[in-house]
């Protein structure tokens, strides 16, 4: 099979929308629209491994960090894992008042009746109905008449409220989405959703949602604002209805039709942190967000440290998120060329000298310090990469934190662990393949501590004696230097013949406490002038110091 060479003869082109006096084209964007994450639904279930209990809960914690107040939680009919999230989350007190949570639900009884159940309790929420309307789905899919298929969505409907209505300690609030919208008939899809707001009975002060999904993009962003405009106009009882977009990316223009649809008139907006949904995903979230705010408009999310959204939703989600992704890739900000680093810095200079606040630094469309981010540093994101995934993982899960320059060492190991298992690798093949590159806390390293003592000598120097087992023979061991360190450092020279000069050095708490343990990390060089890294941890910092010149001593001999 090859690409055709008349493509027309499979493909047809999207008909345009008859709207010769849209009006979406002059408007600008001047709020934000409510914001509906659906990270833990349509995310989550595009994913390899999707989330457990433990992951949704640290997702939805930073959705609220940053200010996102609708929450779509899960699909609770989807499964158990799904239904005991929902329950938990509900139960445990921890959604705060001004946040609302959304489930998602099939247009069929027993599914509607689940996904109230898992919300038993909830203070409010919100139910979200869907069935599919499109000619493809009622043709192949269902083999439905127009009519069958709205009286799926009137049914799904009168469930819904019925049920609500069998718990009205909870604030329930009600949203249909017509699923596959975006390649309907308008009209049919008006008639619908009129079909279900008939049911549902909404008001301007209570409306209903109605989520208007380019469940599959499959044309320019343009005919989605024309779909959006039109729907809007011809909506019966428009006011009593908040209209929300759910894009996927399928062409790539996502985060586009979201945009041109609300300068259609739409009121909301659904999407992921950073893409993520099925096939090519869903609209970004961040880079929605952060459009408006470049253009002078509160997004009313906040992403001042951009860096902890991104390691958060790559180790909930697994995927790494692009290092030429908008506002939040690691390159995004970096000028590779020298006359374009020239402009910045010469734009940077600028801007420290005018009389506004107005941002006009070349090449960098948003102030990188706004997100957490400052000019120097990202412009050495090149000598930095590796920082990203296992880095965080080995800091949430051990409390290390490592030196730049280390997690760029440590990269190599990690992507030759991947070339061998072909496949992703979790927490415990990290760890475990930094302590087999470090030899940290593994009893078959050539040089292992035994124990030691520190003392001065009338010299002033330091003077390191101990025991160190060597192939696990122990030997008795002892050397001088200005401090422990070089003492050590000395006591490998004199001894065994391995010497190594210190570039530099970090070290860190593990935790918080008079209890808690250190790391040190060293950073040397050999004879040869290769780098050789280090890693100790021990329960005092001496000794973990101690330990990591051990390290790279046992990296240098093998």
């Amino acid at each position: 099979m090859t690409m055709l060479k008349n493509p027309s003869a499979k493909y047809r082109p999207f008909g345009q929308i008859d709207l010769p006096d849209r009006q979406w084209p002059s408007r600008l964007i001047e709020k934000a629209p409510r914001w509906l994450s659906t990270d833990l639904r349509d995310g989550n279930q595009s994913i390899i491994d999707p989330m457990d209990g433990v992951k949704k809960a640290r997702f939805f914690d930073l959705l609220v960090d940053i200010g996102v107040k609708e929450i779509e939680i899960g699909f609770p009919s989807a499964g158990a894992t799904e239904f005991t999230f929902i329950k938990h989350l509900v139960e445990s007190g921890t959604i705060p008042d001004d946040v609302i949570v959304q489930v998602l639900t099939q247009s069929r009884e027993d599914l509607i009746r689940t996904s109230f159940e898992s919300l038993e309790g909830a203070r409010a929420a919100i139910m979200h109905l869907y069935n599919a309307v499109s000619p493809a789905w009622r043709d192949i899919v269902f083999r439905m008449s127009k009519d069958e298929v709205r009286e799926i969505a009137m049914h799904g409907a009168k469930v819904m409220r019925d049920e609500a209505a069998k718990r009205p300690d909870t604030d329930w609030h009600f949203q249909y989405s017509p699923e596959t919208f975006s390649t309907a008939e308008l009209d049919f899809s008006i008639s619908v959703c009129e079909a279900v707001m008939q049911v549902l009975a909404p008001t301007p002060e209570k409306p209903i949602i109605l989520n208007l999904p380019a469940t599959v993009e499959a044309a320019t962003p343009n005919i989605y604002a024309d779909q959006i405009e039109y729907f809007c106009r011809n909506l019966p009882n428009r006011e009593s209805a908040v209209i929300s977009l759910h894009t996927h990316n399928d062409r790539g223009t996502g985060v586009a039709a979201a945009e041109l649809g609300l300068m259609a008139g739409a009121d909301r907006v659904e999407g992921c942190l950073f893409g993520n949904g099925e096939r090519t995903g869903n609209c970004c979230l961040v880079t929605m967000a952060l459009n408006l705010y470049t253009q002078g408009v509160d997004p009313g999310l906040d992403f001042s440290d951009i860096d902890r959204v991104i390691e958060t939703v790559e180790y909930c989600n697994d995927l790494p998120v692009h290092q030429r992704h908008p506002y939040g890739g690691e390159l995004v900000y970096t000028a590779f060329s020298g006359s374009h680093q020239d402009a910045i810095k010469k734009g940077f200079e600028a801007n420290e000298k005018q009389n506004d606040e107005i941002w006009r630094v070349p090449y960098l469309p948003i102030d990188p310090a706004d997100l957490g981010r400052d000019y120097e540093a990202v412009i050495r994101v090149n000598s930095q990469s590796g920082k990203g995934g296992f880095a965080w993982v080995l800091e949430k899960n051990h409390g290390l934190k490592l030196p730049k320059a280390m997690q760029k060492d440590f990269s190599k190991h990690v992507q030759r662990l991947a070339d061998e298992k072909s496949r992703e690798l979790n927490a415990e093949d990290i760890w475990a393949a930094f302590k087999e590159a470090y030899h940290v806390q593994t009893p078959d390293k050539h040089f292992q501590l035994i124990d030691y003592e520190e003392a001065r000598a009338a010299d002033g120097t330091r003077v390191f004696s101990g025991k160190i087992a060597v192939e696990g023979r122990e030997q008795s061991v002892s050397g001088r230097g200005k401090g422990l360190i070089s003492s050590v450092m000395g006591t490998l020279r004199e001894t065994f013949g391995v010497e190594l000069e210190v570039v530099d050095y970090a070290e860190h708490a593990l935790g918080a406490g008079t209890e808690a343990n250190a790391a040190t990390y060293l950073e040397c060089t050999d004879r040869q002038g290769r780098t050789i890294w280090g890693c100790g941890i021990d329960e005092d910092v001496a000794t973990a110091s101690v330990r990591a010149v051990l390290s790279a001593a046992n990296s240098a001999v093998q």
